[in-house]
C-alpha cells in the first residue's frame, strides 16, 4: 500500500497546478508533498520497527570444536587413540538482567515517541511556512495589482501637464515632475513583482506547485487568548521534550540494572569414539560487578545528570512557548488597532484629501505639485493599509497554527 503513496502524491500535484490554490488546498497539497515531511514520517516508521526488537534476548550462539586431540606422544595425530579426544557442538546463550531488558524497551518506545511528536512538529512548523508563503503572494499579487490600478489613474494627471507648461499656467521645471513620479512607481512595481516572484518560489519549495497562483480570500482567523494559553501545552515541541526526558529516565534505569549480575547457559554435547562413549556438558556463567564505585556508579550518576538537565530542557520549552504565545498575542492586537486605522481613517481621509485638491485645482486655488502629492498620499495609503492587512493576516494564521489547532 504504501508503495501508491508517492503516485499519490504526483497527481495531487498535478491536480493542484492546474488551477489556483486556496488557503486551505495550499496547507492539504504541502502535507502530501513535503519532503520534510516525508522524511519525519519514514523516520517513527523506523523507529516503530526498532521498538519490536528492543528488550529482547540476543541471539543464541552456536559453538563447533575440537577437544584433547593428541599432538605429541606416542597417540600424537590418531583420533580416538585418546579417551579424552571428542569432537564437541553446544548452544550458548546470553541472558541479560530483566532490568537491561526493561530500560532497553523503554528507550526503544520513548524514542518512538519523540519521533512521533517530531513528526507533528515538523507538520506543524511546515504548515506555518506554507500558510505564511500563500498569504505573502495572495498579498503581493493584491499589492501588484493595486498599485496598476493606482498608476492608470494618475495617467490622466501626468498626461495633462505638459499642455500646461506649454500654455504658461505651470512653471516649466513642472514638466519634469511626470517622468520622474513614473520612474518612482516603475521603481516601486520592480519591487511588487519581486515579492511576487520571491512568495511564488517559496511557495513552490513547500507544494510542488511549479507555478502557483492564489485563489479565495486570504484568512482572516479570529485569535482566543484563553483558549491558545490553554492549547500550548499541547504543543508538539514539548511532546519531543518529554520524550526525551523518558528515554533518559530509561538510560538511568539502564545504568542501575547494570549494577546486577547478567548470566547466560551453554549446554555442549561431545562425541568420542564408541569405546570410550559420548559425553554432555552443561554450564552457567553470571557476571561479577565488584567494582561499582569505578564503573558502574559514574555512569549511573552522568545518566541522572542528562535525566535532570532533560527535565530542565522541558520547563524552559515551556516558559519560552507561553512568553512567545504572549509576545504575539500583543503584537497582533497592535498590528490589527493599525490596520483598522489604516482601513477606516488614514484611507479614506487620503481619499476625501484627494477629492478635495482637485476641486481645488480646478478652481485655480491649488496648483499642480499640491495635486501630485495628495495623488501619491493616496497611493501610499492604500498600499500601507494593504501591508498592515497582510501583516494581519500573518499574524493570525502563525499564532493559530504554533500554539493552537492544526486546522486551516
Amino acid at each position: 500500500m504504501r508503495k501508491w503513496i508517492p503516485l499519490a502524491a504526483a497527481l495531487l500535484a498535478s491536480t493542484a497546478q492546474a488551477e489556483p490554490l486556496t488557503y486551505a488546498a495550499a496547507l492539504q497539497l504541502a502535507e502530501h508533498t513535503a519532503p520534510t515531511l516525508q522524511a519525519s514520517t519514514l523516520q517513527a516508521d523506523a523507529a516503530r520497527a526498532a521498538e519490536r526488537a528492543a528488550g529482547q534476548l540476543p541471539d543464541p550462539k552456536l559453538a563447533l570444536g575440537i577437544e584433547n586431540f593428541p599432538v605429541s606422544g606416542p597417540n600424537a595425530g590418531r583420533w580416538g587413540a585418546a579417551e579424552m579426544t571428542m569432537a564437541r557442538i553446544g548452544v550458548m546463550q546470553e541472558v541479560p538482567n530483566s532490568g537491561r531488558r526493561r530500560a532497553a524497551a523503554a528507550t526503544a518506545r520513548a524514542e518512538t515517541q519523540m519521533a512521533l511528536a517530531d513528526t507533528d512538529l515538523q507538520r506543524r512548523r511546515l504548515r506555518v511556512a506554507v500558510a505564511l508563503a500563500w498569504i505573502d503572494l495572495a498579498y503581493a499579487e493584491r499589492r501588484l495589482a493595486a498599485l496598476d490600478q493606482l498608476v492608470d489613474g494618475l495617467k490622466e494627471l501626468w498626461e495633462g501637464q505638459p499642455a500646461g507648461v506649454a500654455s504658461g499656467s505651470a512653471r516649466p521645471a513642472a514638466g519634469l515632475e511626470p517622468a520622474r513620479l513614473k520612474a518612482e512607481f516603475a521603481n516601486r512595481r520592480s519591487e511588487l513583482v519581486a515579492e511576487v516572484a520571491k512568495a511564488r518560489a517559496e511557495l513552490t519549495r513547500w507544494t510542488g506547485d511549479t507555478s502557483p497562483t492564489t485563489a479565495g480570500a486570504p484568512p482572516h482567523l479570529e485569535i482566543e487568548p484563553a483558549t491558545l494559553r490553554s492549547q500550548v501545552t499541547d504543543h508538539p515541541a514539548l511532546a519531543v521534550l518529554a520524550a526525551s526526558t523518558s528515554r533518559a529516565d530509561a538510560d538511568v534505569a539502564g545504568a542501575r540494572a547494570a549494577k546486577r549480575p547478567d548470566w547466560g547457559f551453554e549446554v555442549m554435547y561431545g562425541r568420542r569414539d564408541p569405546m570410550f562413549g559420548d559425553m554432555v556438558s552443561a554450564g552457567v556463567t553470571v557476571s561479577l560487578p565488584l567494582f561499582a564505585s569505578r564503573r558502574q556508579d559514574p555512569l549511573i550518576a552522568a545518566r541522572t545528570a542528562q535525566a535532570s538537565r532533560a527535565r530542565v530542557l522541558e520547563e524552559e520549552m515551556r516558559r519560552e512557548l507561553a512568553a512567545s504565545l504572549e509576545a504575539d498575542l500583543a503584537a497582533h492586537v497592535a498590528h490589527h488597532e493599525q490596520w483598522l486605522r489604516a482601513k477606516e481613517i488614514l484611507v479614506p481621509t487620503a481619499e476625501q484629501k484627494a477629492h478635495l485638491e482637485v476641486a481645488s485645482y480646478a478652481a485655480a486655488r491649488a496648483d499642480y505639485a499640491d495635486l501630485v502629492e495628495t495623488f501619491t498620499s493616496l497611493a501610499d495609503a492604500k498600499l500601507d493599509a494593504l501591508d498592515r492587512e497582510a501583516m494581519v493576516a500573518r499574524d493570525g494564521a502563525r499564532i493559530l497554527l504554533t500554539y493552537g489547532s492544526d486546522n486551516p
